[in-house]
């Protein structure tokens, strides 16, 4: 059955692989942009199926306002898809107060003001998939990230909830979350022109000169194939609530549950020693 999608951050990267998949199936997109220009190749090619739009994400109002634009333009829309989000790999300490609340009003917000607005579309068609874009990050924590991780842990536990309110009114939603991918976002995350200050080179500046001197080795995944199996996702009866992109995201995914049950289990007697009814308390462990 033919879909509507609505879809940020379409010009380049995953959201144009995401874009022109849906459209190489006979659907029809409303992509969005801050430069839609970069859209109209497409146009040329696929016609009305396509509908670009400018959008910055951060604002709420102009959201709205295409996410509406968008509804009435194609009578309904059945896939949402909050792709748009950037990184900057910096020291929190080193990052401008701006920088960060940009991070988080990009990747975290931006999504939050464009699932606000189609929740009312999706819902009274008692209908709809939505695709939060976010990172195996969300599991992990990578020095340097601290703005980008923030927003995507802040997505999959805002998406997990939101799951849990509208399951029952037939909306899906699925975490995605990539591990590494060949498209540009590695190179701008570490394109910065800050030093890093000297107490930082140990934790971020190693890896930032690691990653970049390896760029071209690192695990990542195709984002045509990511782009197909997600369009494929959205036609399955029973979608995950999150789902690891890549070798490189099962394996971090796999090594941070470890860590993270190995720690739980060091101090449950601790823990469970706070109980009220519990007889006295535990030994912190040695």
């Amino acid at each position: 059955m033919k879909k509507i999608w609505f879809i940020t951050g379409a010009a380049n990267g995953l959201g144009r692989d995401i874009t022109e998949e849906a459209l190489l199936r006979g659907d029809s997109v409303a992509a969005t942009a801050r430069r839609p220009a970069e859209l109209f190749d497409l146009s040329d090619r696929y016609g009305g199926a396509i509908l670009p739009l400018s959008l910055d994400v951060r604002d709420e109002a102009a959201v709205t306002h295409a996410v509406n634009k968008a509804a009435a333009h194609f009578g309904q829309l059945d896939v949402i898809v909050n792709n748009a989000g950037y990184a900057t790999m910096m020291p929190f300490e080193d990052m401008a107060p701006e920088g960060f609340k940009d991070q988080m009003n990009t990747n975290f917000y931006g999504a939050v003001h464009v699932t606000r607005a189609a929740l009312p579309h999706l819902r009274r068609r008692r209908s709809g998939h939505i695709l939060q874009i976010s990172s195996v990050g969300d599991r992990a924590a990578t020095p340097g990230l601290t703005g980008y991780q923030s927003a995507k842990w802040a997505i999959a536990g805002f998406s997990g909830v939101l799951a849990a309110e509208v399951g029952h009114l037939g909306i899906k939603v699925t975490v995605v979350e990539p591990g590494g991918m060949k498209t540009n976002w590695a190179h701008r995350a570490m394109d910065t022109r800050m030093a890093i200050s000297e107490d930082y080179e140990e934790s971020v500046g190693e890896l930032v000169r690691t990653r970049r001197s390896n760029l071209a080795n690192l695990p990542s995944s195709d984002p045509k194939r990511v782009a197909k199996i997600l369009a494929d996702v959205v036609d399955h009866d029973d979608p995950p609530l999150r789902m690891l992109i890549g070798s490189d995201a099962v394996n971090v995914a796999r090594r941070v549950a470890e860590t993270l049950r190995a720690g739980d289990d060091r101090w449950e007697a601790v823990s469970r020693s706070t109980d009220a009814d519990a007889d006295g308390y535990a030994p912190l462990p040695q």
